[in-house]
């Protein structure tokens, strides 16, 4: 997207921006879950000093004193039995600045229909940022019929893109479930930004966002003119450029299959709210039976299985033949393609018998997973070119 990382670590980067980044980081970004900005990084031993060290900030020029919000947290301290207490304390914090300073207070909970604050308290340190996301940026809007164990939208669109799939060839989705990664495919072959679906995003909530930007004065056409604009508009602008951008000819084929036809029907639902079942083919079949297209391209195309695990969902002892099953299609059906197969339980990944180019570390939800990237769908011990 442009930006130079300043700082990487396992779960965040860090790049410098102004409201407008914010909202295209929003919109945009395919594999984040919250686009937080810093407001106050400290030590604190207790949660006393959480709360003295929330009530500094001047919370009074982030948040509408007639608004809502909310907080959210993630802590490891050992002095916290209860996580959910920093949470209650920063809140607390809040609304007595906000009365103290403005006579009144916004309202606040646990819904996502509001301004939103995050709370990270790592043994001594505590960072305490804006989230101008809200609800996380995984929960896309267009998954109405989850399924069983669904994969989470952003750890879909993750295990495309490190396969190296760029959108312009065929995309194949055996037991597809509730339609995930066919979907984001689709998103990502369209050019078609994730957060474009999303009803609300916690920026449109900070104080002035419906505002003209102050400082010229509100009180004449030009004065307005001088302003610029409100930064609803500013977002209005962003998602219509990006909406503008997207490709609905010339797509390659998406393929989703699934032996189960209330799955398939589930699938296509999604898709229809996601606004890509016409560029997505389903069809309820044995994965098996998933067609897989012809293609002239280097390498063909991509083909991704999300299997059960045997750790929530099915048996090992069942699942061995199953994954034996997905290798050998793999290699007769498939040769030439990029294959991925993510899952939690190395010992079956062994039965899929091809030669890997890469295991990717992921996590779905609580679980260590790996997506195993199989180059070319070539077998063990066969010549890899």
């Amino acid at each position: 997207m442009g930006y130079k990382p300043i700082e990487t670590t396992e779960n965040t980067v860090v790049v410098r921006g102004a409201m407008r980044d914010v909202m295209k980081l929003n919109l945009w970004l395919r594999t984040a879950h919250r686009v937080l900005v810093p407001l106050l990084r400290t030590t604190c031993r207790n949660i006393r000093d959480l709360y003295h060290s929330a009530a500094s900030i001047d919370w009074e020029n982030l948040l509408e004193a007639d608004g809502y919000f909310s907080v959210s947290s993630v802590v490891h301290n050992q002095t916290i039995r209860d996580t959910r207490i920093p949470a209650l304390y920063v809140k607390d914090a809040i609304a007595d600045r906000m009365r103290d300073k403005c006579q009144r207070r916004p309202d606040s909970g646990g819904e996502n229909i509001g301004a939103a604050v995050f709370v990270y308290w790592e043994r001594d340190e505590v960072i305490i940022y804006l989230d101008t996301s809200g609800e996380p940026l995984s929960k896309r809007g267009y998954r109405r019929i989850p399924g069983s164990a669904p994969l989470q939208e952003t750890l879909a669109a993750a295990c495309i893109m490190a396969l190296g799939w760029k959108g312009d060839t065929p995309f194949v989705s055996p037991m597809c479930g509730s339609g995930t990664p066919a979907i984001e495919a689709a998103m990502i072959a369209m050019n078609k930004a994730p957060g474009s679906l999303k009803g609300h995003f916690a920026f449109q909530s900070i104080k002035d966002y419906r505002r003209f930007i102050p400082g010229e004065g509100h009180d004449s056409a030009l004065a307005r003119h001088r302003a610029g604009t409100t930064p609803e508009q500013v977002w209005k602008d962003i998602v219509r450029s990006a909406r503008l951008q997207e490709k609905t000819e010339g797509l390659p084929r998406i393929v989703a299959t699934d032996i189960s036809p209330d799955a398939v029907e589930y699938a296509h639902s999604n898709a229809i709210a996601a606004g890509v079942a016409q560029y997505i083919e389903f069809r309820a079949c044995d994965f098996g039976d998933t067609p897989v297209p012809e293609s002239h391209a280097v390498p063909k195309g991509a083909v991704f299985f999300n299997p059960e695990y045997g750790i929530r969902l099915g048996d090992p002892v069942e699942l061995a033949p199953v994954y034996r099953r997905i290798g050998e299609f793999m290699n007769e059906k498939c040769r030439g393609y990029t294959g991925g197969l993510i899952t939690g339980n190395p010992d079956l990944a062994a039965e899929v018998d091809l030669y890997y180019r890469n295991r990717v570390p992921f996590y779905n939800g609580p679980i260590d997973c790996r997506l195993f990237v199989y180059e070319g769908c070539e077998l063990k011990g066969q010549d890899v070119k």
